[in-house]
């Protein structure tokens, strides 16, 4: 089966191109995506060439782990229907092209177990719960305690916040040094520049910015026996003072993927009212226009989040 799907060549050379599917087999769905997302991070180092060594990575590479669409064919036995609509969180599924999270294609073939029934009228919104469990995983690990400090506004670190509220935790400060990226909040919680804050004393920071070279900074804002929690993804080394993180008794924490009991708790946040994932997509474009739109995620500081439009393609 011929598919579109982006296909990454080499550092910032992309386009819209045809992939082989493999063959679908028992077990398996066959989701026609209809809205995708662009992540400014894992994506950002593979478009930029500056992904260190990852498993499955080489190019060509179709990129992407944020899509939806409507099951149009079901192998075996699934729990799922033609007609379902779902997210998925990509697939390698093409015969020549690396499958790299994949989600970046017309149509994909997935396990059924991995993808999770969504209401249609979600529409690209639908494409965010990766986001969503990755920030509720962050949260959800072992020993863990809800952030008062966030470092980082965009989408996971607006996630976060927003998880913090609605787990009953006190409304987080949040820093963004953008000042474009400093609006959002709507009042729940502030958001300011880290040079405007005094506060010295911190018990859980949750950096969401990807920035390795503060962590330093970041320790020195813990109250002693604090916790630094990293949420982001680091493309370098990173590293610390020891003796400043010595006296403070300083933890640090690095949180992974999401797992499927992530995805269903934030489904669940969701459908409940608790967690909205509105006013994330701020800018959105038709597959076609791939290559302005993989540019305009990663180098437009007002864009918080891409989402893809695949309807038009065959």
């Amino acid at each position: 089966m011929d598919t579109h799907a982006i296909v990454l060549t080499g550092a910032k050379t992309l386009s819209l191109s045809h992939a082989t599917l493999t063959n679908p087999v028992d077990g398996q769905v066959v989701v026609r995506v209809e809205h995708s997302a662009i992540s400014t991070g894992t994506e950002n180092l593979f478009w930029s060439g500056t992904m260190p060594p990852f498993p499955g990575m080489g190019y060509p590479l179709i990129p992407g782990y944020e899509a939806m669409g409507e099951i149009v064919e079901t192998r075996g036995i699934t729990p799922y229907h033609v007609g379902d609509y779902v997210f998925v969180p990509g697939a390698n599924c093409y015969q020549d092209a690396f499958g790299l999270f994949g989600a970046a294609s017309r149509h994909l073939i997935t396990s059924h177990d991995r993808v999770l029934k969504i209401d249609k009228a979600m529409g690209d919104t639908g494409a965010l719960y990766a986001l969503a469990a990755t920030a509720r995983h962050a949260l959800a690990g072992v020993n863990t305690g809800l952030p008062d400090l966030i470092v980082g506004h965009g989408v996971v670190g607006r996630l976060l916040a927003r998880l913090t509220i609605a787990a009953g935790g006190p409304p987080p400060t949040v820093w963004d040094i953008d000042e474009t990226r400093r609006d959002g909040a709507n009042g729940a919680y502030r958001v300011i520049h880290p040079n405007d804050d005094g506060n010295a004393s911190y018990k859980h920071i949750y950096d969401a910015s990807g920035q390795g070279d503060i962590v330093d900074q970041l320790i020195a804002r813990l109250s002693k026996g604090g916790e630094l929690v990293l949420a982001g993804f680091y493309p370098n080394r990173i590293g610390f003072n020891f003796a400043p993180a010595f006296m403070k008794e300083a933890r640090v924490r690095i949180a992974a993927e999401w797992t499927k009991s992530d995805l269903t708790a934030t489904q669940a946040l969701v459908d409940a009212g608790a967690l909205s994932l509105d006013g994330l997509i701020t800018h959105r474009a038709q597959a076609a226009q791939a290559a302005h739109a993989y540019e305009t995620a990663f180098t437009d500081k007002s864009c918080l989040k891409m989402a893809l439009d695949w309807k038009d393609v065959a």
